[in-house]
């Protein structure tokens, strides 16, 4: 266990060191903005895989937490009545009450059941921000920009002073999820998600135990949304639309679902694609539908999950090999 905390840490740090550098290697505003997206949404799919790979909860409505802390940052900011930190933290406490609701009710369901609901609450949320125009702004999105005023001698006003301040959010949220991942309530899911049954006949409260990822799982969404808010200095309709669910579920097939860090691979990759396919061709989604397909038909499962089998399949070969020959030496 300790040498497991003390390998997430040094992997941390390297991550950090990475995301600070590039920009300095590769000054370019166009690699910042690429990062601070791959971030936001990049926390969106990895919430979305505490559900999808840690409990086998496929949720079509993961986007409605995206898309409400977003707007709950915003109209605070707005408001002018608190600072970045304090929003920061009563939107996530605000999401989080959102996602026990919305949770209590779906966590019930089994299967199909759970994703429809799900998507059902979506948009009954997206419906809510297209309707109510006097405080959301409707398909406008909000109206006025978000503030960035200075905090604890920050100003996230700077290019790069917000582009640290979202990676330092970024690793820290990484670093909670990665806590669960390796964690007894991780495991418990994992039994949870392999047999059910099971895992409430050895004790488990099956319910409360789904409840409390999907709480979990709600507020990390909600802090890309707040990330990306603070980006593009608003906050829109599609943040919250089922598209959005689509795009972290297609982030998680690219990447994988078991490798903890798949999801985040996986938006690079959705995000890279999504960009080229733009420069080179105006049929969009037919493209990236068909280099989908061919991804996750032809692997059957994620780019980092199959290159990790791959890894692991030479390391027994190779093993395999080494034993067969140091067997033929010692006869």
């Amino acid at each position: 266990m300790k040498s497991g905390v003390l390998r997430d840490l040094a992997v941390g740090a390297v991550l950090v060191a990475l995301l600070l550098v590039l920009p300095i290697l590769f000054p370019k505003p166009a690699l910042r903005d690429f990062l601070i997206y791959v971030m936001a949404y990049g926390l969106l799919a990895m919430s979305l895989n505490l559900l999808v790979g840690l409990t086998g909860l496929v949720s079509f409505g993961h986007a409605a937490f995206f898309a409400s802390g977003a707007y709950m940052f915003g109209l605070l900011m707005q408001s002018g009545t608190v600072g970045i930190p304090v929003a920061m933290l009563a939107t996530v406490g605000g999401t989080a009450v959102l996602a026990l609701v919305i949770g209590a009710i779906c966590v019930r369901l089994k299967e199909i059941y759970f994703s429809f609901i799900t998507l059902a609450f979506q948009m009954f949320i997206h419906s809510i921000i297209l309707t109510w125009v006097s405080l959301t702004g409707g398909d406008q999105g909000l109206r006025g920009g978000i503030p960035r005023p200075p905090f604890l001698g920050i100003d996230l006003n700077d290019a790069m002073t917000l582009y640290v301040f979202c990676v330092v959010v970024f690793i820290l949220c990484i670093a909670i999820m990665r806590q669960v991942w390796r964690s007894p309530f991780g495991f418990t899911l994992r039994m949870i998600r392999d047999n059910p049954t099971r895992a409430n006949f050895l004790g488990a409260d099956v319910v409360r135990v789904k409840l409390g990822i999907f709480v979990l799982a709600g507020s990390m969404a909600s802090v890309g949304g707040v990330l990306l808010a603070l980006f593009v200095s608003g906050a829109y309709p599609e943040f919250g639309f089922w598209t959005t669910s689509g795009e972290a579920i297609f982030m998680i097939m690219l990447g994988g679902s078991q490798l903890f860090i798949g999801p985040v691979i996986g938006a690079v990759l959705l995000r890279l694609l999504d960009h080229f396919v733009t420069i080179y061709t105006d049929h969009h989604g037919l493209v990236l539908g068909a280099v989908i397909l061919v991804i996750v038909l032809g692997l059957r499962q994620g780019v980092a999950d199959y290159i990790v089998d791959w890894l692991e399949r030479r390391r027994e070969t190779r093993a395999a090999a080494a034993s067969v020959a140091s067997e033929k030496g010692a006869a």
